[in-house]
Order: structure tokens, then sequence, then C-alpha cells
């Protein structure tokens, strides 16, 4: 008589209780078919309870399956255990299975899918409560473009250093009809994003439940600034920079041997100007043929202008530090003058930052142009301090 120790293997489909609790908590109730990740547990439509989820074999059950038995084939004893198991919904569970001959959904493809998707899981639940940030999406136009800036996008450059603290994000954009080449666009841009930043950001600085914001933005240069004024210095945020190459807002390395460079006037007799040559080269005629000559230009210019410079969160933080005692300088020097005219061509996270970095009761108010195609030079856009305050 046989004994229970010497009873012959029967290879059977039921799952035991343990190995599935562990696969659910693995995949924290989620496909892990790749780029699925449709939550397991309730109905998309209607939100109700459901249970979605099937338990599909990275090497098949059936030895003449797709994917056969791999490495199983001498002993088929754990091809129901976590290992070898990967957590689907229903379309995906097809998928895999139609592939008959296990080539395009390999069992090395699953088992490389269930990898990264178990070890995303591990790293955002291992976030701790104190990295959760708001997001903040401000786009406006650009031009003749439009910004349209996706939450998604923002979620995934945040990852795995901060946590949304919301599945929405907070949206301050606006998409004005009027050209901006007239006054008219800057006060109703201007308004709108003083409006709405006082609707949805003031109220959870107040709350302070987290304090704490994460910045995506996509606008003309001035609206950007005046969107760094009003967050301030005081308020923990983080401003990212979209990269064109490769294509995403994630900080990249940092640059071996960096830094921006400060060019001084020799006469600071004229009007204080505040040049930033950094996406481009601004020329010192192009201020004066809007401004007068009688100006003094101050400058902060790298070494080789070009709009896709700014790659680290370690650049941004020089620019922070030199603008800062910047300004300084620049009040020390001019200290009858009654405000700052400012030439920007810059990264759209240096714009919000020179915004933030401002000190409203010690810096001189700042008037900010832009570059209008269609008048073929800077002109006056908005006033930032002083009775604009």
């Amino acid at each position: 008589m046989s004994t229970a120790t010497n009873k012959p293997f029967k290879l059977t489909r039921a799952i035991k209780r343990e190995v599935e609790r562990e696969l659910w908590g693995r995949a924290a109730a989620r496909c892990e078919f790749s780029d699925c990740n449709k939550l397991l547990y309730k109905s998309p439509v209607t939100q109700e309870s459901v249970h979605l989820a099937e338990k599909a074999h990275i090497y098949s059950f059936s030895k003449d399956g797709p994917r056969g038995w791999g490495t199983f084939w001498k002993n088929p004893v754990g091809l129901n255990d976590v290992p070898n198991l990967i957590l689907v919904c229903h379309d995906c569970h097809l998928k895999i299975d139609q592939d008959e001959k296990g080539e395009r959904y390999s069992a090395d493809l699953l088992k490389q899918w269930k990898m990264e998707h178990e070890a995303r899981v591990r790293i955002a639940t291992g976030i701790s409560a104190n990295k959760k940030s708001h997001v903040v999406l401000y786009g406006s136009r650009i031009g003749d473009e439009n910004s349209p800036l996706q939450t998604a996008v923002a979620f995934d450059a945040m990852f795995p250093d901060w946590n949304p603290a919301d599945d929405r994000s907070v949206n301050l954009s606006m998409q004005s009809a009027l050209d901006d080449s007239t006054k008219e666009f800057w006060i109703t841009e201007a308004a709108h994003l003083r409006k709405e930043f006082d609707r949805h950001i003031r109220v959870r600085v107040s709350e302070a439940q987290p304090n704490h914001f994460s910045v995506f933005a996509l606008a003309s240069q001035p609206l950007l600034v005046l969107l760094g004024s009003l967050f301030t210095d005081k308020v923990p945020a983080i401003v990212y920079q979209p990269h064109r190459e490769p294509k995403t807002w994630k900080w990249l390395p940092h640059p071996d041997g960096f830094q921006f460079r400060i060019n001084e006037p020799a006469d600071k007799s004229g009007i204080p100007v505040l040049v930033f040559s950094l996406s481009a080269k601004i020329v010192p005629e192009r201020v004066e043929s809007v401004l007068g000559v009688k100006v003094s230009i101050w400058e902060v210019t790298i070494d080789q202008p070009h709009n896709d410079f700014l790659r680290s969160e370690a650049q941004l933080s020089m620019f922070r530090e030199g603008v800062r005692k910047l300004m300084v300088a620049i009040k020390a020097a001019h200290p009858t003058a009654s405000d700052l005219k400012v030439f920007p061509a810059m990264p759209v996270s240096c714009a919000v930052e020179f915004g933030r970095v401002r000190m409203p009761k010690a810096d001189l108010p700042l008037v900010i142009y832009d570059q209008n195609h269609r008048h073929q030079k800077f002109i006056e856009t908005i006033t930032i301090g002083g009775n604009h305050e």
C-alpha cells in the first residue's frame, strides 16, 4: 500500500489558495500583461465589485501547449506555483494562448513582464506617505500652437521619487482665442492664471495635506514666470522640464562640466535689463531696438545656447542659486531703478523657477517682454510686482 509520502504526483489545474493570494498581492490586483494594468476587482463600466482575474501559466499547463513545459519538462511539479503564474484579465489571457507557437508571447517575455510589473508594485507601495505631491498642469498658447499636457505623462515622470496625491491633476490651463500679439491676451491670461491659482492652489497650501506640488507647464515665458511668482519659493515644489531627445519629462543625468555664466554691463548707469540667453542668444541690438540705447544689460547665458541643454535637476538648482544672487547684485547696482526689464529665452522650468526665486519685498518689479512673430520683435507683456503684486 502506498503511503502519503510516496503517492505518485498527479497534475491538476487546481491552484492552491495561498498561491493565488500571493499572486494577487504581487500584482496589486492589476493585469500584468505589458501596458494593460487593468484593475481586476471591479467593473471598468459600472465600478461594481467583480472578479476579472485569470491565472495564466507562463510555461503551459499542457505539455503540448503554446509554450510547452520548458524547464518543467522533467518534473512538472511547480507549474502551478507563483513563479510560473501571471495574473491577467480575460482578454489578455486569450491573446497569450492564441499564440499557438508561443513565439510572440514567449515564456521569457511573460517572465520579463511579470518581473517588471511586480517590481513597479514594490517600488510604488514602498513610497512613504510624505512623498505625496499635488500634480499641477499649466498649458497656454505659445504663438500659434496649443500646449496639451497629459496627467499620465506627469505621473510617469514623477515615479518613483514622488507619488501623486490624487488620481487627478490640478489643471490651471486656459486656451484663449485672443492673439498673443495684443495687450488683451496678456491681461486675460494673467488674470485667469491668478484666479485659478487662488482657487486651486492656495487652498491646498493652506490645508497642507500634502503641502508639496509637482509642476508641469508649457506656456509663453512671461506666464511661466508669473506662475512661479505665485508659488514663490516658500511653497515646496519641484518643476519639471520637457526634453526633446529623448522625449521625456523625467530628469536625466547631469552633464559634466556644466555651468552658467553671468555677464555684467560695463556701464551700469542705464536702464537695468536682465537677458536670459539660454535657449537662444539675444543680442543687445534686439533689446536696444525696443528700449533705446541707454540700457545696462545683465546677461545669464551658457557657452552654447540651445533649446535642449537643461537635462538635470542639479542644473536647475544651479540656475536658482545663481539668479538669486544676481537679483541682489542688480538691485544694489541700480538703487533708483523703478523696475527691471526682462528679456527671456530659456527653458520652461527656468522661467517658472525665475518667478519662484523673486522676493516680492526685496526685488525690483519685473516687466517681462516676449518675442512676438507678428511684430517681429520683443513686446511688453506683463508686470510682476509693484501695484501688480
